[in-house]
């Protein structure tokens, strides 16, 4: 637990505020429970974020002792969940839930769409810092538990995430549902099944992967995640997409899966993006038709010094890729410069040395891209908040989708399907 004690300014009097910050899912609750204040969702969060914001917050007036009405304590706390980056539309058309949401690339995308998040988990304790701090909402955590689960609204109707790959059941492979226990997708068919069950099915499922379930497990996984979806009641739409076709200088290919009810008597089509001769593509300001971009349009124009990688480090990487070369494989690092049209894939492990990614300079090694450049890179917004060390925001940026990409699926699934 950690508490905070600090002077505030109501109604000209100056007051004592104690707040608790508890582990769990109680900040969860609460932040959920105020993000909805102004509509029916609300309600679902209601009880127990009372209950829980009695027991972290105590106001008391400094000169009469006496209990501050509770509403003054709640528009304090309603500004601190709406005064943030990227606050709910506020005439939104549809509702979603954003699962395994890492720093929030889905929930940006959807909610530029008129969407509604009203759930979103997250269990990466880092991640959850970035998310809060630009959506003013804390992420429940393990999607695996039930103390989790319980918490997921009965209606709405998008569910979207980027769930990790995992291999399933090699025992049946005919089983769809019973096949994927044990792995997170299951986590994700069973909250489709419980909506199903409570005749509250879910009308779209969007969701993002690496390239390589494409593959994985000579393809046992993807065909057991179609035939659960399709079991299910749902049509399945997959495709390879590439970043660097969607107006990011990022060669990043990555898998993703539209599910739709079976009584939406609709086919949905991915949209494709552009080849390298189109100059009609989405810009990463406002996600607008504008231009092809090339890596200098995310490169910031002074980079602290503290990014140029060291004679050791790039002595290394000479050094790898030589030996790399003389054994025919064909890797090492990787440099870029301002005229290149993309680099290549920027990863979670992109911290350790920036080996992918490296910015060509004048007079002087190449150097790693910032934290700010690799968020450009996945076009995220420049008012996107970076709160946490360069190394963790490296983690979450090479762990994120890429906006655009996801923007533009789902203006599809929008236009398409719902």
């Amino acid at each position: 637990m950690k508490e905070q004690i600090s002077i505030e300014e109501f109604d000209g009097k100056k007051f004592k505020i104690r707040t608790v910050e508890q582990e769990g899912n109680k900040k969860a609750v609460v932040t959920h429970y105020l993000h909805n204040y102004h509509n029916g969702v609300k309600k679902h969060y209601e009880k127990e974020a009372i209950k829980y914001l009695n027991e972290i917050v105590e106001y008391k007036n400094e000169e009469e002792k006496l209990n501050l009405v509770a509403e003054v304590a709640l528009q304090q706390l309603l500004f601190e969940v709406e005064n943030v980056p990227f606050p709910t539309p506020e005439n939104y058309t549809f509702k979603f839930i954003d699962l395994f949401a890492g720093i929030g690339g889905f929930r940006i995308a959807l909610q530029n769409a008129g969407g509604k998040c009203i759930f979103t988990s997250e269990w990466d304790k880092f991640s959850q810092i970035t998310y809060r701090a630009n959506f003013g909402e804390t992420p429940f955590g393990d999607i695996t538990k039930e103390s989790t689960k319980m918490y997921i609204p009965k209606e709405f109707d998008v569910l979207c995430g980027g769930f990790p790959c995992q291999p399933f059941s090699h025992a049946g492979l005919k089983k769809g549902f019973e096949d994927t226990r044990g792995t997170l997708f299951f986590d994700v068919a069973d909250i489709i099944n419980r909506r199903i069950e409570n005749k509250k099915p879910i009308k779209v499922i969007f969701l993002e992967n690496v390239k390589g379930l494409k593959n994985h497990d000579k393809g046992n996984t993807l065909k057991t995640i179609i035939r659960t979806f399709e079991d299910l009641g749902y049509n399945v739409e997959k495709e390879v997409l590439n970043s660097k076709n969607f107006g990011l200088p990022q060669n990043r290919e990555r898998i993703f899966i539209v599910a739709w009810l079976k009584d939406i008597k609709r086919e949905f089509k991915f949209p494709l993006g552009i080849d390298e001769d189109n100059n009609m593509i989405f810009d990463l300001k406002n996600l607008t038709k504008v231009r092809k971009t090339k890596v200098g349009d995310i490169l910031s124009n002074n980079a602290d010094s503290k990014y140029t990688i060291s004679d050791k480090l790039y002595a290394g990487h000479i050094r790898r890729r030589k030996e790399h070369a003389e054994k025919g494989n064909g890797f090492g690092f990787s440099s870029f410069n301002m005229d290149s049209n993309y680099t290549s894939t920027i990863s979670a492990r992109y911290y350790k040395d920036g080996s992918e990614i490296l910015i060509e300079q004048k007079d002087a090694n190449p150097r790693k891209l910032t934290p700010r450049e690799a968020a450009n890179l996945q076009g995220y917004p420049e008012r996107f908040i970076i709160p946490v060390s360069d190394n963790q925001a490296y983690k979450q940026f090479g762990n994120s989708v890429s906006v655009p990409v996801i923007q533009t699926i789902f203006n599809e699934i929008k236009r398409q399907l719902l």
